[in-house]
């Protein structure tokens, strides 16, 4: 069904971007479109991973480098029967987390610096599988291709006036088009992304909450992380905002354009569901710290780095 939906998502931005394409050139910028776009298609697919954890200067780190995130990744991967996928640190101090990868085979697990300062070890280990949830549901693969096919649109739509053709630039019907592509485009482009990243982060949350067998481990955590990433300041997403939707919590939200495309849904929906989900596996929530004690990371502690 996955494998399905992804094939789905990508037939509808290759068909978003030629739609573009023929709007901004007619007949020869839709060829030029769908050349483009089986391009983009083929190189998301391969390399949407490496781009994205270039992007955001992701540094892969072991067992000797950061044995607290990477022996959680290993012991959580082990719980959800995935193989051990790449582990990352990206050096910025906004609390979050996101994975990538186009199947479990060749997945990454990244957390920022501001994620490992600001949580303690049974709540990383909530919003690791959460990530691990990605993995395991097989949305990696969408997740990266649709950043960047809607990255890919927005340049376009960047781009708009030089495509636009001659005889559509010289009247002002036709730069009227142009324009409107330009604003619309990429506004259709992330309103796919929050469609459909709303929908799975609700099912990353249960598949992770499942694979920790602790959900209000991640309720506390989203809870904790909310409003540090509100007020906290994320320069790669706000410079790359197709990829918000890859996050755990959203990237722009001290940023203008979180209000117009919420990428995920409201976090307190979020934490009522697996405050829910807790109830129904018998997870007695503690009434001193809201994460409970037991568990192989028993000792709650906040690791100041260098992640050890």
């Amino acid at each position: 069904m996955n494998t399905l939906r992804t094939g789905i998502l990508m037939a509808a931005m290759t068909g978003l971007f030629v739609g573009v394409g023929a709007l901004l050139g007619g007949p020869t910028g839709m060829m030029m479109a769908f050349i483009f776009a089986v391009g983009t298609n083929a190189f998301a697919y391969w390399n949407s991973d490496k781009v994205v954890l270039r992007m955001y200067g992701a540094q892969e780190v072991d067992e000797n480098t950061a044995p607290r995130l990477y022996g959680m990744v290993r012991d959580l991967s082990k719980a959800a029967g995935l193989p051990m996928p790449r582990v990352c640190i990206v050096e910025n101090d906004q609390p979050n987390a996101f994975a990538t990868g186009r199947d479990p085979e060749h997945a990454a697990v990244c957390a920022t610096t501001g994620l490992l300062n600001r949580v303690n070890d049974q709540e990383l280990a909530g919003v690791l599988a959460h990530e691990l949830g990605h993995v395991k549901n097989r949305d990696t693969l969408t997740m990266t291709i649709t950043a960047t096919i809607a990255g890919a649109i927005s340049m376009l739509a960047n781009f708009a006036m030089f495509f636009g053709g001659g005889e559509r630039r010289n009247n002002g019907l036709g730069i009227a088009g142009v324009l409107l592509v330009s604003i619309l485009a990429p506004i259709a482009a992330m309103l796919v992304q929050a469609t459909i990243s709303r929908t799975r982060e609700f099912e990353a949350d249960k598949a992770g909450a499942e694979i920790s067998r602790h959900p209000l481990w991640l309720a506390s955590a989203l809870s904790r992380i909310e409003h540090a990433a509100q007020v906290t300041h994320n320069p790669e997403a706000q410079a790359n905002p197709a990829t918000a939707h890859m996050f755990i919590i959203n990237p722009l939200a001290g940023g203008g354009l979180a209000g117009l495309f919420a990428t995920h849904p409201p976090t307190e929906q979020r934490i009522a569901r697996l405050r829910a989900l807790a109830n129904t596996m018998g997870e007695q929530e503690n009434p001193i710290s809201s994460v409970p004690k037991a568990g192989p990371w028993s000792q709650p502690q906040v690791t100041k780095g260098p992640w050890g």
